[in-house]
């Protein structure tokens, strides 16, 4: 009997990546490529649809032929994708009408600005689990039929279509014959009750939207539908879609309530799991759904920082300080401490628990003293501050301590930046194996709809540490570094208005 695998397709903010896994959890095969990242104006972030779509396509092509795979032997495809980024297309043609809107972008700012003076943050709110932030995927759609020509019209008439990226990719994989999107990734676009389960329409009227160009919305785990025979050689069922993060809360075994993991990706993303009850938080943070399965939907509380693992993108790109990411570690341990220099890294505002879309990235506490390490250091630690605010406010919100906190992303494979964190928090802080967990998340989803997995049970034994991070650093100490830290966030508020 010929031995199967599961794919999945990791569509990321820089990259596309396909990871193919076994029924251990193993990376059997690894294929990467970055793409394009769009700046037409200052806080404006863009992304080529067509271009995600054939760098999706090729490292998933290359990623079978490094394994020795044919369609035959993929089980089926799960998909995990940059959750609040838009895309709209010509329902006939495929065509992409405008670029895609990252959710980094902050060009709707000001129309976010006007419908909280209009009074209507709290109906957001509590139909959403979200605030009312340009981060989501709602304003940039509406912001697409307001400017492109000819675009409300034709969406009106339901000529174009309207998803985030993995709706984008099921509708390619499949021919343009599925237009869908998953509970999560739903939940993200400002649009979506996560109390009824379906689009809200006292919110399409609010932001002008027609409900024809949005998605059918489909539990997490499930048969989407087949890709085309040509794509892979042969039909293979895609039966799992996640937003990145609830994917990787899904990947890091995080199934029962209390459960959090911190993803130290592009940007940093706390998610603690709430079970099957919504947590409307007092601080800041989001209640978002996790995943539906098996006839369920499951939430999360979460926080979410815009800048968090791009920052050593930032330092490589454009200080050009590093030629790699990997080099950060050397210099941070290179220097007893930052010389007192603190980064805040608002490059396109803050997220949670701030959110002030104004604020921009600063360097503060420079003296003569201050080198390129200070300020890789600096760097790594901004992410760890990040995620303390995230989970202290968590903390409030729940009314109890989270007891250890999972990490994954790539940044994790930073041993410095976990330590540091374990010592900010004064929590332990778990490493597993494979820090990739939110292709994997997206995997089990899909392998759970086939029988590939037959429960969760059935996974949480593939779950492994690598490493625990405990807390060493003397509390005087940290209440020092962490003053520091809030200090200079305040200083860093509301810069570009």
């Amino acid at each position: 009997m010929t031995e199967k695998y599961v794919m999945a397709l990791d569509q990321g903010t820089t990259s596309s990546r396909c990871i193919i896994y076994d029924r251990r959890g193993r990376q059997i095969s690894v294929s990467q490529k970055e793409f394009r990242q769009i700046y037409p104006r200052e806080g404006w972030v863009e992304h080529d649809p067509v271009e995600i779509w054939e760098t999706q396509l090729e490292v998933a092509g290359e990623a079978m032929k490094k394994a020795g795979l044919t369609a035959t032997q993929i089980d089926s495809i799960g998909i995990t994708n940059q959750r609040e980024t838009a895309v709209v297309w010509e329902k006939d043609s495929g065509r992409p009408v405008y670029n895609a809107i990252v959710w980094q972008c902050r060009r709707t700012a000001g129309f976010c600005d006007e419908l909280k003076a209009d009074g209507l943050e709290d109906i957001f709110r509590e139909k959403t689990g979200l605030i009312v932030d340009p981060y989501f995927s709602g304003t940039k759609l509406r912001w697409i039929l307001d400017n492109v020509e000819g675009a409300r019209s034709r969406g009106e008439a339901g000529e174009l279509l309207f998803g985030t990226v993995e709706t984008w990719l099921i509708w390619k994989l499949t021919g343009g014959r599925i237009h869908v999107t998953d509970y999560s990734n739903a939940s993200r676009t400002m649009m979506f009750n996560i109390r009824d389960l379906c689009w809200d329409r006292d919110i399409l009227d609010i932001l002008n939207i027609p409900e024809c160009m949005l998605p059918e919305v489909r539990p997490s785990s499930c048969i989407y539908g087949e890709t085309l025979p040509e794509i892979f050689g042969g039909s293979i069922p895609i039966g799992g879609a996640a937003g990145d993060q609830q994917a990787a809360l899904f990947g890091q075994t995080c199934f029962s309530e209390g459960e959090a993991k911190n993803t130290f990706g592009t940007g940093g993303f706390v998610l603690v799991n709430t079970g099957e009850k919504i947590i409307t938080s007092r601080n800041g943070l989001l209640s978002t759904v996790a995943w539906g399965i098996n006839d369920r939907v499951y939430y999360a509380l979460e926080g979410s920082v815009f800048v968090s693992g791009a920052v050593v993108q930032w330092l490589r790109d454009e200080l050009g300080i590093i030629d790699a990411a990997w080099e950060t570690e050397g210099m941070a341990r290179s220097v007893a401490d930052t010389a007192g220099a603190y980064l805040v890294p608002a490059f396109t505002g803050l997220g949670a628990p701030y959110w002030d879309p104004y604020a921009r990235g600063s360097l503060l506490g420079l003296t003569r003293g201050v080198n390129r390490n200070h300020i890789a250091r600096a760097a790594i630690e901004s992410m760890a501050y990040q995620t303390y605010d995230l989970l202290h406010a968590m903390s409030e919100d729940l009314g109890t301590d989270i007891k250890h906190l999972k990490v994954d992303g790539g940044a994790a494979a930073n041993d410095f930046l976990l330590e540091f964190q374990a010592d900010i928090l004064r929590q332990k802080v778990y490493r597993p194996e494979c820090i990739e967990t939110t292709s994997l998340g997206a995997a089990y989803l899909a392998g759970l709809a086939t029988g590939y997995w037959e429960s969760t049970d059935d996974i949480v034994s593939n779950w492994q540490i690598d490493r625990i991070f405990e807390p060493g650093m003397k509390a005087a100490k940290r209440d020092e570094l962490l003053e520091g830290w809030h200090e200079a966030v305040r200083r860093s508020f509301g810069w570009s208005k």
